[in-house]
């Protein structure tokens, strides 16, 4: 079901399995994003202990300020964040419980309830996904990538059918072109610096910039041809989540904490070091990473509210490119569980 035609039986499970061996060299080596924070946990006296799994980049933000300004510590959570190196291992390995939470793309965890059939539910928001369209210098205009490969994580979700949109409004249908599954940002971004009949891909902040800065063109942000999208999300199995709820409100609170502080324009000197230290960045990229999240228009939601508009059209791009729900997407709240979210905020 995730494999691509373009791939042999059997490779796309071996490529898994080298991506989790590889992520930590290549993420870093590879896309220039330092690893700093991962596996740490931040100890306290009475704190719970859960794993978070995430993609590398400015997702993390907020966790790493929560932990690094004690606000883990003051909700009595200690956190094991992990790295995934695409979305098919993260989904997996909260289905298995490997870990508690994940953050991720909303579409991600509609993909766990329509293809897995899991129970997952998105508690939070965060973004938009900050996500751009790079190309390999020739690419002046996305029909240019008519015959050519496009770049993805897994073939059939979230960013990969940003891509997909994009290129059919250009013109182009599915097989106008071959997808090529390669996991996350970083592996996109490898990909497509080491071997350049990779001609497009979808990168988000920072990895936008590094591709800037290897000599690939940005054609700009990936939403025209869809308007609000809602990309980062809180998501948990609703069977843990239940049993757990006081964890997970307390996690969210620490987290809308952490991205309050990255928001206010006086911390901006020391968040952007956090960004140098933890992402592992030049200090240009991580000044230009910290305008990108606190963009009024384009950045971190403000509290870490999930846009409900920008998850309906998460769902119709899904109707329209996969043809789920017969082209006609289930109601959201069946995908959302907003309770954890409010219980949160009424005490914050």
């Amino acid at each position: 079901m995730y494999s691509s035609p373009q791939i042999k039986p059997g490779e796309l499970a071996m490529r898994e399995v080298t991506s989790r061996r590889q992520l930590l060299a290549l993420a870093a080596a590879s896309a220039g994003i330092g690893l700093a924070g991962s596996g740490r946990a931040v100890r306290a006296q009475g704190a719970d202990a859960i794993t978070v799994n995430t993609f590398p980049g400015v997702t993390n933000l907020p966790i790493f300020v929560a932990e690094q300004k004690g606000i883990l510590a003051k909700y009595r959570l200690a956190i094991n964040l992990t790295f995934t190196p695409n979305s098919r291992a993260q989904r997996d390995g909260l289905e298995k419980s490997e870990y508690q939470i994940i953050q991720t793309a909303a579409d991600n965890s509609i993909a766990m309830v329509e293809l897995d059939n899991a129970g997952a539910a998105i508690v939070a928001g965060g973004d938009n996904g900050f996500n751009h369209i790079i190309v390999q210098p020739e690419i002046n205009q996305l029909a240019d990538v008519r015959g050519k490969t496009v770049v993805v994580d897994a073939p059939n979700t979230a960013f990969a059918l940003l891509l997909y949109k994009a290129l059919k409004v250009s013109g182009l249908g599915k097989d106008d072109y071959k997808v090529n599954p390669v996991g996350a940002t970083g592996f996109r971004l490898a990909a497509m610096t080491d071997n350049k009949s990779n001609v497009a891909g979808i990168m988000n902040v920072p990895f936008n910039f590094r591709a800037s800065a290897a000599g690939l063109k940005d054609l700009g942000t990936a939403y025209a041809a869809i308007g609000p999208y809602q990309s980062d999300s809180v998501v948990v199995m609703r069977d843990w989540a239940a049993a757990h709820r006081d964890t997970v409100v307390r996690y969210i609170k620490a987290v809308v904490e952490g991205r309050r502080w990255i928001l206010d324009s006086a911390n901006r000197a020391e968040a952007t070091a956090l960004i140098v230290d933890r992402l592992k960045l030049p200090p240009d990229i991580a000044a230009q990473v910290y305008s990108a999240v606190t963009d009024p228009a384009q950045g971190f939601a403000k509290d870490a509210k999930l846009d409900m508009a920008g998850l309906a059209n998460v769902l119709k791009l899904r109707a329209e490119l996969e043809g789920q729900w017969g082209g006609n997407p289930s109601p959201l709240d069946k995908y959302v569980d907003l309770s954890y979210y409010n219980e949160a905020m009424a005490s914050l």
